[in-house]
């Protein structure tokens, strides 16, 4: 890498709830290790400092642990934090966490560091009611008064956030995510013997996995398995519903995978059926091994991804009859894979740090 950042040290501040296993942070400790890497110093405020992601923070990480997960213990303690650390810069890793950014711009007003918000998930909310979505819509709106650069990960989700938030869309950074490389001695989930289609991400309602369950019965390989790696809230009315269909034997949930790229690489295809994404990073993990992708229509960037029908079928959300055809079809054998796609993101996090310093200067 270059090296046109100044002598000593710049300091990066950034902050999570929990480390259980979600995209955002996975992403953030990528970023971080490269920072570290560059000569950058990194803090991390984190809430619960419990849970799988520990295993990923790299070497050089100052970890702040507040000892309780949940937003409002971060919001209540991250300014004293950032008046007594003094960073040169904020780094919000996702729409969840921008509350805590006009909370931090609030309480510390011109002594507040430069904040710089990654989108990381979809502007649009389908599962928000008339009114919900009326004040999420005026939230975005302020966005302007206290990020001072916002990044998206592709040009469309630039474009919906330039919409969205009022932000002048040149004053909108594109930087991919930092591709997810293998971990070694990563120890492998448990795996049902023969093929399976196989579904990666937290489980949770925006994932929607209940319809992928709900179409396995439906399928027309009845040898085919389904494999969900991920863990969270809705494990309980997911097993739930497995054991109602009588689908033990064909559903399996192993919980969460440090590395999923070596089944992400066995499986038949992979399958995101969400109602709203950010960028799915899934998709390209999959594309990258040559594992075709059956994936709703999530995100503005799911076409950006999905370039064409030799590498998946993209669908409507509620498409269960085409969920099941899309299943058959990439599932049939002696389908042939897509040709690898390679990831994007490489410089990564060099880009973050040329932009940290533009906006500290």
């Amino acid at each position: 890498m270059d090296k046109p950042f100044p002598a000593g040290p710049r300091h990066i501040l950034t902050y999570a709830e929990t480390w259980r296993g979600g995209g955002v942070e996975r992403v953030q400790l990528r970023l971080a290790r490269g920072w570290i890497a560059a000569g950058w110093r990194v803090t991390l405020v984190l809430g619960d400092p419990e849970g799988p992601l520990a295993s990923e923070a790299p070497d050089g990480l100052e970890i702040l642990p507040l000892g309780s997960g949940g937003m409002l213990p971060l919001m209540r303690l991250l300014p004293d934090i950032v008046a007594e650390r003094r960073p040169d810069v904020i780094f919000c890793p996702g729409n969840h966490y921008t509350g805590a950014a006009a909370w931090l711009r609030l309480r510390l007003g011109r002594t507040c560091p430069p904040i710089v918000a990654k989108v990381s998930n979809a502007l649009g909310r389908p599962d928000q009611r008339f009114a919900v979505a009326w004040a999420y819509r005026r939230w975005l709106a302020l966005h302007h008064r206290f990020v001072s650069r916002l990044v998206a990960m592709t040009p469309a989700m630039a474009d919906e956030a330039a919409d969205a938030m009022r932000i002048p869309r040149g004053a909108i950074a594109i930087i991919p995510n930092p591709p997810v490389l293998p971990i070694p001695g990563a120890t492998p989930p448990v795996l049902p013997g023969g093929r399976f289609i196989l579904g990666v991400g937290r489980l949770a309602p925006q994932k929607r996995w209940d319809r992928l369950i709900a179409a396995v019965p439906k399928l027309a390989d009845r040898d085919l398995s389904v494999v969900i790696l991920g863990e969270g809230d809705a494990r309980a009315a997911l097993t739930a519903q497995i054991a109602a269909l009588g689908l033990g034997h064909r559903v399996h949930l192993p919980g969460h995978s440090a590395d999923p790229l070596p089944t992400i690489a066995r499986a038949v295809a992979v399958v995101l059926v969400s109602d709203f994404e950010g960028v799915p990073s899934v998709l390209r993990e999959a594309l990258s091994l040559g594992t075709p992708v059956v994936t709703t229509g999530s995100s503005v960037a799911v076409r950006e991804i999905v370039t064409g029908p030799d590498l998946g079928t993209v669908l409507a959300a509620g498409d269960e009859a085409g969920l099941i055809a899309a299943i058959d079809h990439w599932g049939a054998p002696g389908q042939p894979r897509p040709a690898p796609v390679p990831q994007p993101g490489e410089g990564a996090a060099d880009e973050y740090l040329r932009l940290f310093e533009s906006v500290i200067g």
